[in-house]
C-alpha cells in the first residue's frame, strides 16, 4: 500500500480550500506536504466541560450522548485566535478543509508534533474509501494544566495509503453515518 506524495495528493484527493506547501511565520504549518497534508483546526469548538449542566452525575454514553456537556465557542465571536482547553479534558472541532477521498485511498490522521510536544492529543478514526465532508476532531488536554489552541492553523496530518486493489464496498455504498458531515458532529448511533 504506497504512501502518495505531493503532487499525487494535488491531483487525486479533494481537499477545499487547498493549501501549497510554505513557510508561514508565526503559525503552525498547514497545507501539502511531502507524503501528507496537514489540516487546520477551524473556528468553531465544543469544550468538554468537567461538571455537567444538568447536575447530578452524568456518564458518557455514546449511544446516548447528552450535548448539555459540551460549551460551545467560537473564535470569531469571541474575538480572539484561539480557545482554551481546561487540565485533562477535551474539545471537539471541525477543519478548515473539506476532504474527499477516492474509492481506493484510506487517510489516517495523525498529530502534530508542535501539539504532541505539549501534551495535546489529536484523534481521528480513519477516513475510509469515498468518505466526504469536513473532519470532526477530538482535541485532548492531557496536562494537568490550561491548553491553548489555536484556530484557522495546522493542527493533524493526513496520511493518503493507496489501495492496490479497490474495495468491494465503500463509506459511501453503505451510506455511512457521518457522510458529508459539515460542523462539528456528536457521536451518532444508527
Amino acid at each position: 500500500m504506497p504512501v502518495l506524495c505531493d503532487a499525487q495528493i494535488r491531483e487525486t484527493i479533494g481537499i477545499e480550500p487547498y493549501e501549497p506547501a510554505e513557510k508561514r511565520p508565526g503559525k503552525i504549518s498547514y497545507g501539502v506536504s511531502s507524503y501528507g497534508y496537514d489540516i487546520r483546526v477551524g473556528s468553531r469548538f465544543k469544550v468538554f466541560t468537567p461538571t455537567p449542566k444538568t447536575g447530578g452525575v452524568t456518564v458518557v454514553d455514546p449511544k446516548t450522548f447528552d450535548p448539555d456537556l459540551f460549551v460551545e465557542l467560537d473564535t470569531d465571536e469571541l474575538g480572539t485566535d484561539h480557545i482554551v482547553i481546561p487540565p485533562n479534558s477535551f474539545a471537539l472541532a471541525e477543519t478548515v478543509e473539506r476532504v474527499s477521498v477516492p474509492r481506493d485511498v484510506l487517510a489516517i490522521c495523525v498529530g502534530k508534533s508542535t501539539y504532541a510536544r505539549c501534551g495535546i492529543i489529536v484523534n481521528v478514526t480513519p477516513l475510509e474509501p469515498e468518505w466526504r465532508g469536513c473532519i470532526t476532531l477530538e482535541i485532548s488536554n492531557t496536562t494537568p494544566l490550561p491548553a491553548r489552541v489555536y484556530a484557522r492553523e495546522g493542527i493533524a496530518q493526513l496520511i493518503f495509503l493507496k489501495a492496490e486493489q479497490v474495495c468491494e464496498v465503500s463509506y459511501a455504498d453503505k451510506s455511512g453515518k457521518y457522510q458529508d458531515q459539515s460542523g462539528l458532529t456528536l457521536p451518532l448511533v444508527d
